[in-house]
């Protein structure tokens, strides 16, 4: 493999700076379009419910009671995105979509080693993602009822229409556009480099060629 020297690549690229600016641009512009024009933004809220001792019951909270509501925070977790909650969420809401189609923009996590729950919704219009989150909620607190016939679930926060895009960040994306162009120009030069072949200096033929110039024809304009 031919050695590079990186002090004629520096120079090469420097003369072909015009080509590294135009291939930047380009990416950049490109890459601007899409984020701004074709890229659809995704916005998201949050719920968050905490499971508790009945509250029907008097009794204070003990820590038997805590223990097993731990254990009953993936069991719940599970039932948030069953299909009788949904499909009821989807008929309260008259959402236009499939089980699927609703199941794909939930998703449940857990604090470790707490009670709470945090349902968060995506969706591309924010005021729906809000919307459909808080009912989430509601319906899943009266589906608990139905299921262990106890009132153990209650909503701590409820969901707030979100302003800006979880998916889109203008100067971050701009950041990795101008780092992709560059470094696309720069290797586009890099591969130009190394397939000229062309002799550009006397050194490069004694070099390559182990012969020893004895004259130069200077170049004459006409």
């Amino acid at each position: 493999m031919e050695e590079i020297n990186f002090k004629e690549l520096s120079l090469y690229l420097v003369q072909k700076i015009w080509l590294i600016l135009i291939i930047l641009a380009a990416v950049v512009s490109g890459g601007e379009v899409y984020t701004n024009l074709i890229k659809t933004p995704m916005y998201s809220s949050s719920t968050n419910v905490v499971l508790i001792s009945d509250s029907s019951s008097t009794k204070q909270i003990t820590y038997n009671d805590v223990t097993l509501s731990n254990n009953l925070v993936k069991t719940y977790s599970e039932i948030v995105k069953s299909r009788n909650v949904l499909n009821q969420v989807k008929e309260n809401l008259e959402l236009d979509e499939s089980y699927e189609a609703l199941a794909s923009k939930v998703s449940v996590s857990s604090v470790t080693s707490t009670q709470l729950i945090t349902i968060k919704v995506s969706d591309k219009n924010n005021e729906r993602a809000e919307l459909i989150a808080n009912e989430i909620g509601s319906v899943f607190k009266e589906e608990i009822k139905n299921i262990y016939g106890i009132d153990n679930v209650q909503i701590v926060d409820k969901a707030v229409k979100s302003d800006s895009p979880y998916n889109i960040s203008v100067v971050k994306e701009t950041i990795i556009y101008i780092v992709a162009g560059l470094i696309l120009g720069i290797g586009v030069g890099t591969l130009l480099y190394m397939l000229d072949k062309t002799v550009k200096d006397t050194e490069t033929v004694e070099k390559k060629l182990g012969l020893t110039v004895v004259g130069v024809v200077p170049k004459v304009e006409a």
